[in-house]
């Protein structure tokens, strides 16, 4: 335990599409008040920030998506004529890994573990070792949506379907506390907007520049047309999005009651739609203002 004012913390960062974008904000609050982040457990969107934040590229990470447009969204978007899912992933990793660069999850400065799903054995698998951006494409390969990732000869899949809130992972840490954000929380108002009229979100500006060329060299010389509204019913597509969130936020409760963290924070699973990641202004600053609000004060919680 530390004997400082900073109080360490294990931080465990929540599945649920572009609201995890919400985590950005938390992490900026907490570095804001004297708590030191020393352990990361992710799952799904939670694994790729936690990841990149252990790497020390949260601020590359958060330039980048507050550039991010719907036509970026996308262009990001690499389809897949597998069965198992409508889009690869690899332009998405790739993206990451030119922002971030290759790394393995031993050698980061802060111990790091990504959550994903072996739907076959039916049960979690816990990574923290090997490649980080392995890790974070099988937490986040959301059924239906992204293909499944094979890790060790095994097909992986989002870890938010056995586990959106994975507390478990940090039963072993020596921190001071234990921090939970969920994604999944009680729907409320709509987030208020945020003026995104910075130079970031400019067409012109280098940084805009850079991304569109770097995401150029990922196209494939060839690609199929992404299908228009009008060719394809996304009706079928939006029910299930609709009931894995609904699954989700039943798990986390139970999750949370079984495992419970000293502080949880609710992000409203109202807050957005799950590729919304154009709205990260809106949704950094949701982060924010709910770990603002928590009640910090020491308790008894759970160590």
């Amino acid at each position: 335990m530390s004997t400082t004012n900073t109080k360490t913390v294990s931080l465990i960062l929540g599945s649920g599409g572009a609201r995890g974008l919400a985590h950005i904000g938390v992490v900026h609050w907490l570095e804001e008040n004297n708590f030191k982040i020393k352990s990361i457990v992710g799952c799904s969107i939670g694994a790729v920030i936690g990841g990149i934040y252990a790497a020390g590229k949260l601020d590359v990470y958060e330039q980048w998506v507050r550039s991010l447009t719907k036509v970026d969204i996308v262009t990001l978007l690499d389809l897949s004529w597998e069965k198992g899912g409508l889009v690869r992933g690899e332009k998405l990793i790739n993206t990451l890994i030119g922002l971030v660069g290759e790394k393995l999850i031993e050698d980061l400065p802060i111990a790091f573990t990504a959550v994903a799903t072996d739907l076959k054995g039916q049960k979690e698998v816990w990574i923290r070792s090997g490649s980080l951006f392995d890790a974070m494409r099988a937490s986040f390969a959301i059924p239906l949506f992204f293909t499944p990732f094979k890790y060790k000869g095994v097909d992986l899949v989002d870890g938010g379907i056995l586990n959106p809130v994975p507390i478990a992972p940090t039963s072993g840490d020596e921190t001071d506390m234990t921090i939970a954000v969920n994604l999944n929380g009680p729907a409320g108002s709509p987030i208020e907007p945020v003026d995104v009229s910075a130079a970031s979100q400019s067409p012109s500006s280098p940084f805009r520049e850079k991304l569109n060329r770097f995401i150029s060299r990922l196209q494939p010389s060839q690609q199929p047309s992404m299908p228009s509204s009008g060719n394809r019913d996304w009706g079928g597509y939006e029910i299930v999005t609709q009931a894995f969130e609904a699954m989700q936020s039943t798990i986390a409760r139970q999750k949370l009651a079984a495992y419970p963290p000293d502080i949880v924070i609710d992000i409203p699973r109202s807050a957005c739609k799950t590729l919304e990641f154009y709205r990260a202004a809106e949704l950094i600053a949701l982060g924010y203002r709910k770990a603002e609000m928590c009640d910090f004060a020491p308790s008894a919680g759970r160590r």
